[in-house]
C-alpha cells in the first residue's frame, strides 16, 4: 500500500456497492451500435445501477492470440475493433445522467500511461460526481500489447505499479513515483477524485493466488466472468486469502460479469455474497440493447430497491 494512504473501511466499501446485489450493464460501446449517452440515459431511466464498458485500442489482424487466450474459442466479434474510446464514451455518459455508476470493464492498464490514466480517472469521477469505478485486468490479446511496448512476461508486475502510481496521484498532495517500470519525480496532479480515498478499483482476474494477491493488496473488489470458475467457492478461499494476507476482508466486494438473467440465479448469487453484477447487452443493434433492457425489468424491480 502507500504510505500514508486511508486504509478502507467496510463502511466505504458498503457505501460504494450497497447491501444487496445492484444489477447493471455491460455492452461494447460501438460506433454501430446504440450511442453511450442515449444507452446511459435509458439505463438510468430503468433503474439499472451502473453501466460498464470494455475497451480495446485495436484489434491487430493477425490474431494470433485466440480470443480470451483461450485455445479453441469462438472467432472474435467484430464489436472488439469498433469500440469507442472508453473513457471519452463515459464522459458522454457523465455529461446526460445523474445517479447510474460510470464503470471501466476493464481498462488494460498496462497498455495506459499511468499519469494520464490517473487523470482520466479523477476527471470522470469529478465530472460525474463521484460516479466512478476502475475495472481494471491484466490482458488477454498478446500482439495488441506488444504494439504499446508491453512485456507481455511482466504485464502483472507493471499493471501493480501503475495503478499504486495512480493511488498515489489521486491521494497525495504531491505524488512521486519510484518503480521499476513507473517513475516520476515530485508532482501535483488536480482534480483529485470526488470518491475518498479513490473510485473504487475492481480487479476482473481469474482466481489464481497470483491474482488474489493483487486484489488484496491494491483492490476493492474481485469481478470475475461467469461459467468460467466456481466463482462461489473461489469468492471464500478469495476471503480466507485476505486474512491471510493481513487485508480485513470486510473490505473487499465481489462483482460478476454476465450473469444467467434470471431471478433465482441472481439470488443465488446474492446469498453467495456478490455485491453487483453487470448483465450483457448486444452491442451492434440498438433496437436489439433496448428490447434487452426492457426484458431485464423485472430483475430490476426485484433487485434493486
Amino acid at each position: 500500500m502507500i504510505p500514508g494512504e486511508p486504509d478502507l473501511s467496510p463502511s466505504w466499501a458498503a457505501a460504494c456497492y450497497g447491501p444487496g446485489v445492484d444489477i447493471g450493464l455491460v455492452i461494447f460501446p460501438t460506433d454501430r451500435g446504440i450511442q453511450p449517452g442515449e444507452r446511459a440515459r435509458e439505463a438510468e431511466a430503468r433503474g439499472f445501477r451502473s453501466l460498464w464498458f470494455p475497451e480495446h485500442s485495436h484489434i491487430p489482424v493477425s490474431r494470433r492470440t485466440p480470443w480470451g487466450g483461450r485455445e479453441g474459442a469462438p472467432p472474435l466479434p467484430e464489436e472488439y475493433w469498433r469500440t469507442h474510446d472508453q473513457f471519452l464514451a463515459l464522459a458522454a455518459c457523465a455529461a446526460v445522467t445523474t445517479t447510474i455508476k460510470l464503470a471501466t470493464g476493464i481498462t488494460l492498464v498496462a497498455q495506459r500511461d499511468p499519469l494520464w490514466l490517473a487523470k482520466e480517472v479523477a476527471t470522470l469521477d469529478h465530472l460525474s460526481g463521484g460516479r466512478a469505478m476502475l475495472g481494471i485486468g491484466f490482458g488477454w490479446n498478446h500482439e495488441e500489447m506488444e504494439h504499446h511496448g508491453v512485456d507481455i512476461a511482466r504485464r502483472r508486475k507493471v499493471v501493480r505499479e501503475k495503478i499504486l502510481a495512480c493511488k498515489a496521484l489521486w491521494t497525495e498532495e504531491e505524488a512521486s513515483f519510484d518503480g521499476e517500470y513507473v517513475r516520476f519525480e515530485a508532482s501535483w496532479a488536480w482534480p483529485k477524485p470526488v470518491q475518498f480515498p479513490h473510485p473504487p478499483i475492481v480487479v476482473g482476474a481469474s482466481p489464481t493466488d497470483l491474482h488474489f494477491r493483487h486484489i488484496c493488496e491494491y483492490g476493492d473488489a474481485w469481478m470475475p466472468i461467469e461459467g468460467r470458475w466456481p466463482i462461489a467457492a473461489e469468492w471464500r478461499r478469495l476471503q480466507q486469502f485476505a486474512t491471510d494476507q493481513g487485508r480485513d476482508p470486510s473490505t473487499l466486494r465481489l462483482g460478476v460479469f454476465g450473469p444467467k438473467a434470471t431471478s433465482e440465479h441472481l439470488a443465488q448469487l446474492r446469498d453467495d455474497g456478490a455485491s453487483f453484477v453487470a448483465l450483457g447487452l448486444p452491442p451492434l443493434d440498438r433496437d436489439a440493447a433496448l428490447a434487452t433492457m426492457d426484458r431485464y425489468a423485472p430483475l430490476i424491480a426485484e433487485f434493486n430497491t
